[in-house]
This record gives structure tokens, sequence and C-alpha cells, in this order.
């Protein structure tokens, strides 16, 4: 049987009059690598920040390992093991990749300056743990691909002990095989015993890769979904029409 990992019980979160997420009721286990789709506003961005303690519920509660905690801060939720990897990597294009891995966890010597060093070893054993294959930690990121962009941010991610992942549209803008790289991180972290939540509009990727799916629509999960019990089509077809329930 699956260990739960996360539970998020009658999430509710308002933005004024605004009410963003409504009831949301959320099982992750460890190793699972869940999609979470829904059209623009459907509350994806807004649920995740919860999750990774940007922003807090106004009603409900969230337990971690089955302990309830309050994710009142990023650092918390960090703490825990949550690492969250946006859209826009967070990399700083002219620094090495060691250099990015270690942004603001830097290692630093006896006397206080950075053990460039040990960092470049310890980033060279992240990216080798991801399967991804670079010659040299000290290439800047700039030089890099866009999949390999995406694989030195997710190393980051690994190398600090994380337990869930969660991906924010990680496949926007990349060639085929860049895609193709970074839906193979997602399985080398399933097989890490890594959860992920896959952020996406491009239900293609999600399938290849998700155990389940989560859809939003309008702040409420309409779908979870088994993936092996629906297709893309059937997916397409609820984040169009909206309408709560199940698909078989």
């Amino acid at each position: 049987m699956s260990e739960l990992l996360l539970k998020l019980v009658e999430i509710d979160k308002y933005f004024g009059k605004v009410h963003t997420l409504k009831n949301i009721n959320l099982d992750i286990n460890k190793a699972e690598s869940i999609g979470l789709v829904g059209d623009n506003g459907a509350g994806k961005s807004t649920l995740i920040k919860i999750i990774s303690g940007y922003h807090q519920a106004e009603k409900g509660e969230i337990y971690w390992e089955g302990k309830k905690v309050n994710l009142r801060h990023p650092k918390i939720a960090r703490a825990l093991g949550v690492e969250t990897v946006y859209q826009e990597q967070a990399l700083a294009p002219h620094l090495s990749i060691a250099r990015n891995i270690f942004m603001g966890r830097e290692i630093s010597q006896t006397a206080g300056f950075m053990n460039e060093k040990k960092m470049a070893e310890e980033s060279m054993s992240a990216l080798e743990c991801l399967g991804l294959n670079i010659r040299n930690s000290e290439i800047p990121v700039s030089k890099l691909s866009g999949g390999e962009r995406q694989g030195v941010a997710i190393a980051r991610a690994l190398h600090f002990h994380a337990k869930l992942i969660i991906l924010d549209e990680p496949t926007v803008a990349l060639a085929v095989k860049e895609v193709q790289e970074v839906l193979q991180f997602i399985r080398h972290m399933k097989s890490q015993g890594i959860a992920v939540i896959f952020i996406t509009h491009n239900l293609h990727h999600v399938y290849s890769v998700a155990d389940r799916i989560i859809v939003l629509s309008r702040g409420e999960i309409i779908g979870d979904i088994k993936t092996k019990d629906t297709d893309v089509d059937k997916l397409s077809d609820l984040i169009v029409t909206g309408t709560m329930g199940k698909l078989a």
C-alpha cells in the first residue's frame, strides 16, 4: 500500500471577495506522479502556492506524513521537503551550474568564503543522480539547452532532499527532444521515491508520466482520475465542459 505524503482537507482560499479555491480535498502518496490540469484561472497556481507556503488558506487543514502542519512560509515547506520549480526556473544564466544549484544555500568555509570546490563536486553528483549528462558543473547555465536548464532546476531540488517536487509548466517552449528529457526526469524522480506534481496545459505530456490526474475548474476539483482509466480526449472534454464527476 502506498504511503500518504500530503493530505489537504477542505481547503478554501479567497482573494478579496473572489473565492479562488473551494473545498479542496486532495491526497498525494510518496513516489506518486500527479498531473494538475485545468484552464487558465482554474486555481492551479494558487493551489501549489498554498502547498509551497507562499499563500495561506482561510479554511482547511494540511497534513504532511500524517502530522498536521501550518505552511505559513516557504521555508517551512522546504524544510519538510517541498520544492517548487517554476516555469521561469529562477536560474541565473550568467552563473555556473554549481552556483545555480546552491543559489541562496551556498556552502561556506570556516573563513566565510564560498567553498566552490565542494559545491562543484556536489553539483556533479546531483546532475549524475538525475541522469543528466553534463561534463562540468562550472559551465554557465546560458550554454545549456532548455531541457538541460530544467534538469539543473530539478537537480537543485533533488540535492536538497525533496520529498515532493512541484513542476510548473516544465515543458513549455521546449523542443521535442528536450520535452522527452524532462519527462524522463519525472520518471527518474518517481523511481527514487519522490512525489511529483506536474502542472501543464499539454495533456499529452502529462498523460505519459502521471499516475493520476487532478482536474481543476473555477477553484474546484472536478476530476481525480487514474491515468489508466481515461484518455487525452476525455480529459480535454472534462476541462472544456467543466462538469463535476469522474471519467470512465
